[in-house]
Protein backbone atom coordinates (compact mmCIF):
# COMPACT_ATOMS: atom_id res chain seq x y z
CA UNK A 1 0.00 0.00 0.00
CA UNK A 2 2.84 2.55 -0.37
CA UNK A 3 3.28 5.34 2.13
CA UNK A 4 -0.57 4.87 2.87
CA UNK A 5 0.41 1.72 4.67
CA UNK A 6 0.57 3.13 8.37
CA UNK A 7 -2.98 4.71 8.01
CA UNK A 8 -5.57 3.84 9.48
CA UNK A 9 -7.39 1.55 6.37
CA UNK A 10 -10.75 3.29 7.47
CA UNK A 11 -9.57 6.29 6.93
CA UNK A 12 -8.24 5.73 3.79
CA UNK A 13 -11.51 4.06 2.28
CA UNK A 14 -13.02 7.26 3.51
CA UNK A 15 -10.81 9.32 1.56
CA UNK A 16 -11.77 7.39 -1.33
CA UNK A 17 -15.11 7.50 -0.64
CA UNK A 18 -15.28 11.12 -0.23
CA UNK A 19 -12.95 11.80 -3.50
CA UNK A 20 -15.95 10.39 -5.34
CA UNK A 21 -18.71 12.04 -3.57
CA UNK A 22 -17.24 15.25 -3.36
CA UNK A 23 -15.21 15.53 -6.48
CA UNK A 24 -16.53 13.24 -8.85
CA UNK A 25 -13.51 11.66 -8.57
CA UNK A 26 -13.84 7.70 -9.62
CA UNK A 27 -13.15 5.04 -7.42
CA UNK A 28 -9.99 3.82 -9.26
CA UNK A 29 -8.76 6.91 -10.33
CA UNK A 30 -8.28 7.84 -6.27
CA UNK A 31 -7.29 4.02 -5.58
CA UNK A 32 -4.18 3.96 -8.00
CA UNK A 33 -3.49 7.10 -6.98
CA UNK A 34 -3.09 5.94 -2.98
CA UNK A 35 -1.37 2.76 -4.00
CA UNK A 36 -4.37 0.78 -2.76
CA UNK A 37 -6.42 -2.07 -5.18
CA UNK A 38 -9.81 -1.49 -6.15
CA UNK A 39 -11.06 -4.75 -4.28
CA UNK A 40 -9.17 -3.47 -0.80
CA UNK A 41 -11.25 -0.53 -0.75
CA UNK A 42 -14.32 -2.49 -1.59
CA UNK A 43 -13.88 -4.90 1.31
CA UNK A 44 -12.90 -1.50 3.30
CA UNK A 45 -15.94 0.65 2.40
CA UNK A 46 -18.75 -0.65 3.74
CA UNK A 47 -17.05 -2.30 7.04
CA UNK A 48 -18.68 -1.13 10.27
CA UNK A 49 -16.86 1.55 12.16
CA UNK A 50 -15.40 -0.09 15.55
CA UNK A 51 -15.05 1.34 19.15
CA UNK A 52 -11.67 2.08 18.76
CA UNK A 53 -12.31 3.73 15.81
CA UNK A 54 -14.70 6.31 17.43
CA UNK A 55 -12.25 6.79 20.40
CA UNK A 56 -9.56 7.92 18.01
CA UNK A 57 -11.77 10.02 16.83
CA UNK A 58 -13.14 11.75 20.00
CA UNK A 59 -9.53 11.63 21.22
CA UNK A 60 -8.37 13.41 17.73
CA UNK A 61 -11.49 15.80 17.97
CA UNK A 62 -10.24 16.55 21.84
CA UNK A 63 -6.56 17.13 20.70
CA UNK A 64 -7.69 19.83 18.10
CA UNK A 65 -9.93 21.32 20.99
CA UNK A 66 -7.30 21.61 23.43
CA UNK A 67 -4.69 22.85 20.59
CA UNK A 68 -6.87 25.62 19.27
CA UNK A 69 -8.16 26.40 22.42
CA UNK A 70 -4.68 27.45 23.48
CA UNK A 71 -4.08 29.86 19.89
CA UNK A 72 -1.88 26.58 18.87
CA UNK A 73 0.47 27.31 21.42
CA UNK A 74 1.05 24.22 22.99
CA UNK A 75 3.18 21.39 22.15
CA UNK A 76 2.34 18.11 22.47
CA UNK A 77 3.90 17.39 26.64
CA UNK A 78 1.27 20.32 27.56
CA UNK A 79 -1.93 18.66 25.07
CA UNK A 80 -0.68 15.05 26.78
CA UNK A 81 -1.09 16.64 30.36
CA UNK A 82 -4.38 18.60 29.29
CA UNK A 83 -6.05 15.36 27.88
CA UNK A 84 -4.55 13.75 31.46
CA UNK A 85 -6.15 16.34 33.42
CA UNK A 86 -9.71 15.45 31.46
CA UNK A 87 -9.69 12.12 32.13
CA UNK A 88 -8.14 10.40 29.04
Amino acid sequence: MGEVAAADPAQVAGVISDCKAEQGIPYTLTCRALGVSESWFYKWRNQPVTAREVRRGQLADAIRQIFDESGGTYGSPKVWITLVCQGW
